[in-house]
């Protein structure tokens, strides 16, 4: 069920006219959703500067319109979060120049760093099996894989993520109740169950050419890179390429046939000085050096069940810098004598290797 605050930002979000900009000015004016309908239609006017006719069009608290799509949000499980949320809205997307002031959410968002995939609909298989393949060893890593449920290299990426057991989130062009394109609801279920699915559009929306812009800017906002696999010059990847580089992000890019349609894009991309992939490493060096995958991750923390005192002081004392036997031993407090003896077992375990010098790191065991 929706929370009286969450009722509160739809029934802002339900008044026609009043977008993004005015309710910016709304918060700042009156400070919640709650403070602002108690305001009144009067107030937005006098004291917020909002027209007329929008503050007029506020509807009333049992209005069909609100209580119908009341219904369908709370049949559906739909949370509404703002950018005033504190900590339940993405912090990276915060940080844009134009933040969307309400979200829909299905499923659950996570901290997790995220990467945006997108790319042509009509992907050639190639495009496909590679793009299936770099989401699922990134999604491994815990990085969440961040799309836009389109045909194609979207559809791709969503699956690479899920088939990794990870995490991913849809953006969508359209109200959260809609699946776009119907081909994919068993992928949108999917989705919801596993991460994330957000709209900024009200239930009921319609996926219209013009929504498609916006939503591309919530998928790179989210982002700490932008990853682009075949797309032709003009296409809606490479608006996503563009916002990815206005909002400061890392931009990389497949590279395709030079006679294909859908490589026009991607190779100009690499002309203007994107990073080159051909494996999921070309960006894991870049955004995320030294992250393990989930097997390595496991394997390390059931090293650490079978680890007790001052081994298991020593082996969280190591990390992927190398660090000295003299080093270690201060940190741990124990001898270099000690220390060696604890070594030569974690590294008979697997979770410590020697590097020259007398410097050691802690195996990625990946």
């Amino acid at each position: 069920m929706l929370t009286d605050r969450e009722r509160a930002w739809l029934r802002l979000h339900l008044t026609r006219g009043l977008g993004r900009t005015g309710l910016v000015r709304l918060m700042d004016t009156f400070g919640s959703p709650a403070a602002i309908l108690d305001a009144g239609p009067g107030d937005w006017i006098r004291r917020a500067g909002i027209r007329d006719t929008v503050a007029r069009s506020l509807p009333a608290d049992n209005d069909p319109s609100l209580l119908k799509t009341e219904e369908i949000l709370n049949a559906a499980a739909v949370r509404i979060i703002s950018q005033w949320d504190g900590d339940h809205f993405p912090p990276l997307l915060r940080t844009l120049y134009d933040p969307p002031a309400i979200l829909y959410l299905r499923g659950t968002l996570t901290a997790q760093p995220a990467l945006a995939v997108v790319g042509a609909r009509r992907a050639s298989p190639a495009g496909l099996q590679l793009t299936r393949e770099l989401c699922k060893e990134i999604a491994s890593r815990g990085i969440t894989i961040a799309s836009g449920l389109a045909r194609g290299i979207d559809t791709a990426a969503h699956e690479g993520a899920l088939d990794a057991q990870g995490q991913t989130i849809a953006v969508l062009g359209c109200g959260i109740d809609r699946v776009y394109p119907p081909e994919n609801r068993r992928l949108f279920q999917r989705i919801m169950e596993q991460g994330a699915i957000l709209s900024e559009y009200p239930p009921g929306t319609p996926p219209l050419a013009g929504h498609f812009p916006g939503r591309n800017r919530i998928i790179s906002g989210l982002s700490q890179g932008a990853l682009i696999v075949e797309a032709a010059e003009g296409s809606g990847s490479l608006i996503t390429a563009d916002f990815a580089l206005e909002q400061g992000r890392e931009v990389f890019a497949v590279p395709g046939p030079v006679y294909a349609e859908t490589s026009s894009g991607v190779n100009r991309l690499l002309k203007e000085g994107a990073h080159l992939v051909t494996g999921a490493s070309d960006i894991l060096e870049i955004l995320w050096p030294g992250i393990p995958s989930k097997v390595a991750q496991e394997k390390e923390d059931s090293l650490q069940s079978e680890l007790a005192g001052d081994a298991l002081a020593l082996y969280r004392c190591l990390s992927i810098e190398p660090l000295h036997i003299d080093e270690l031993a201060r940190k741990c407090g124990l001898t270099p004598m000690e220390v060696s003896a604890i070594l030569l077992h974690l590294e008979l375990q697997g979770g410590v290797e020697q590097l020259p010098g007398m410097r050691y790191i802690r195996c990625r065991r990946a």
